[in-house]
Order: C-alpha cells, then structure tokens, then sequence
C-alpha cells in the first residue's frame, strides 16, 4: 500500500468538520464508518461547546452520580445495531477485573472500566431536537456506551435531568 496516498490525520479532521457542517445533527456513527475513523474522533471535532472530555479514571465517580437521575436511556451502538434500554443506572462495584451492576434495573451485567480511556459530556442538536448524553470511550476510541438525558412524552428533555447533567459537566469542567 502506498502510505503516501493515505490522507494525514490533519486532513481527515478537515473531513469530519466539513461533514459536521453539513448535517449538524446527524449520526456521528455514520461520519466516523465513513471517513474509518474511531467514534472519539468524531466526538474530538465537535465544537468544544458541544463536547466536553474528561479521563476515563473518573468512570466509577461519573457512574455514581448517574445513579441518582432516575429512568435515563442507556444506548449501546455497534455498526451491526443500536441497543437501547431505559431504567434507571444501578450502583456498582469493582471486582475481579469488572464492573459489576447490580440493582433493580433493565442495565446490568458487567463493565471493563479499565478500558475507559475517556468520557464525553454530549450537549449538540440530534435531528433537530436537543440530545445530552455521557458517552464512556474505550481504549481504541469506541464508544461503550452512552447514557441520555431521558424525554418526556412530549419529546422535550427532562428537567431534573438536564439540570443534573449540566451540573456534573460543570463540576468536572476543570479536569477538561
């Protein structure tokens, strides 16, 4: 393979903010398949006010608060299907190398933490309507999952969770 033909990075970001600008509040999965780049590269060309990173060691503090907003969508997104569950996010504890959830949930099993290598607080348009989520990223730049701010039935985003959200993306705002 002809390595110079390869585009640099540097020119493959040019692509993803020019796809970025075109559809706005379209599928990121679909901009990182296209341009065969990782979803946290993607997630890295968002406009800062949009996107927010922080270090994956803060998983289990991060986690916590989650615990305490109430029915969230918790979506996984492969290139095969997007898995979506709402519940509540159950408490959970390391051990033997996991993860693991427990509780009175529809979400549980067992999570790799050590692999988080970050965490993305996701404030953007998702086709039209505003989408905030926690986004926890592997150590190849996947995305495990994602955690929504839940809609009411009238599809606008949930008050007491909005205010959560905001409030947490604040208080690691400084570790960005």
């Amino acid at each position: 393979m002809n390595m110079s033909a390869m585009p640099n990075m540097q020119d493959v970001e040019a692509l993803i903010r020019e796809d970025l600008a075109v559809r706005p509040d379209g599928v990121l999965e679909t901009i990182a398949e296209a341009r065969n780049v990782p979803l946290q590269k993607v997630l890295d060309c968002l406009d800062p006010a949009s996107a927010m990173r922080v270090k994956g060691n803060l998983f289990e503090e991060i986690w916590s608060d989650l615990t305490i907003w109430g029915e969230i969508t918790f979506v996984v997104h492969t290139r095969d299907g997007v898995f979506e569950c709402k519940g509540s996010v159950p408490p959970g504890t390391a051990g033997r190398g996991y993860f693991n959830i427990h509780g009175e949930s529809p979400i549980g099993g067992h999570l790799r933490m050590d692999r988080c290598r970050a965490i993305y607080f996701i404030d953007r348009l998702f086709f039209g309507k505003r989408s905030c989520s926690v986004q926890f990223v592997n150590e190849e730049g996947g995305v495990m999952f994602k955690i929504f701010v839940g809609r009411n039935e009238d599809r606008s985003l949930k008050e007491d969770q909005l205010v959560r959200f905001e409030a947490l993306r604040t208080r690691f705002a400084g570790q960005a």
